[in-house]
């Protein structure tokens, strides 16, 4: 076949393409089970985050696997993954958050106190919020404004908490500060937390024994 003609091209870059492709789904394979474990490694260093657990000198994964036990229970719209965690002798449910920011999507992790309706910690991530303005939501500065804040009014229904920009008001459920200049990923949080929170309403609001211990309403 002479090299300088359309089909030796042709067949050139189809079997150059066709080895590419073979190396690729081989290092694929390979890397896979890395991959999957650096992906749960960092979901256990959020919901160790959101317990506030300091795990800078230790071993993120032994101490996730000795203090947080993985459930799943039915939510509104399909299965949930539940995190029960025991953080000295209490008792702390952490529920995953999904939602959109931005410029793309963003997602946290909040940890409840055992009347299931005071916040203990909260943890965010976001795929490309701005640095310095969006960006600012995984900071502790930020997460800390929901620390101890309820989830539920005084009626026990479940209406989350509000983000808000400074001097406004919520009525009828608690509310901490939007980030400063982040207007569009602070109300992105704040559709989050309500959406996610829907999905585990009928979890957050029994009141009855389960696997879990008396779930009581507040």
């Amino acid at each position: 076949m002479k090299t300088d003609s359309n089909v030796y091209t042709i067949v050139y870059s189809t079997v150059l393409v066709v080895i590419v492709a073979v190396l690729l789904a081989v290092v694929s394979q390979v890397l896979k089970p890395r991959q999957e474990a650096n992906a749960r490694l960092d979901v256990q260093k959020q919901i160790l985050t959101a317990l506030n657990v300091d795990f800078t000198n230790a071993d993120p994964a032994a101490m996730y696997d000795e203090l947080v036990k993985e459930e799943t229970i039915q939510g509104a719209n399909g299965e949930l993954p539940l995190y029960v965690a025991t953080i000295g002798e209490e008792t702390k449910y952490v529920l995953r958050l999904k939602g959109q920011g931005l410029w793309g999507g963003i997602w946290g992790y909040m940890a409840l106190n055992d009347d299931l309706n005071t916040i203990y910690g909260i943890n965010f991530g976001h795929e490309s919020e701005t640095p310095g303005l969006g960006g600012e939501i995984v900071t502790k500065d930020f997460r800390s404004r929901f620390f101890g804040k309820k989830i539920k009014n005084a009626e026990g229904a479940v209406v989350s908490v509000a983000v808000l920009k400074q001097g406004k008001i919520a009525e009828g459920r608690e509310q901490v500060d939007a980030w400063a200049g982040a207007t569009i990923t602070s109300t992105g949080v704040d559709e989050m937390l309500s959406k996610s929170l829907n999905e585990y309403v009928e979890f957050l609001t029994a009141k009855e024994e389960t696997n879990y211990g008396t779930v009581a309403e507040n």
